[in-house]
């Protein structure tokens, strides 16, 4: 079963950010906020998190909102890569 179609392959992740860095060689740092109720209280909490994300093409810049997909380890701590740009920063 090593020819694996699309389909039975697991689903990948698939999140929004905006970018907050692009210091790096085909990295960038990408922002990830998410609402979420708080267990208990049950009120929406902001949780926010920072991914390094692969950048082949060097084309984001600050303040994109880009939309970034799970890969394979692609360095120590680059794990997600640029799927599309979805708003080009002003």
């Amino acid at each position: 079963m090593s020819d694996a179609a699309p389909s039975t392959r697991t689903r990948r992740k698939v999140r929004d950010g905006v970018v907050v860095s692009d210091k790096m060689e085909k990295t960038v740092i990408v922002l990830v906020q998410m609402l979420k109720p708080h267990p208990l209280y049950k009120k929406v909490v902001r949780h926010t998190r920072r991914f390094k994300v692969h950048d082949e093409e060097n084309t984001c810049s600050v303040g994109d909102r880009v939309r970034i997909v799970e890969t394979r380890p692609i360095s120590k701590e680059t794990r997600w890569r640029v799927a599309e740009v979805l708003e080009k920063a002003r």
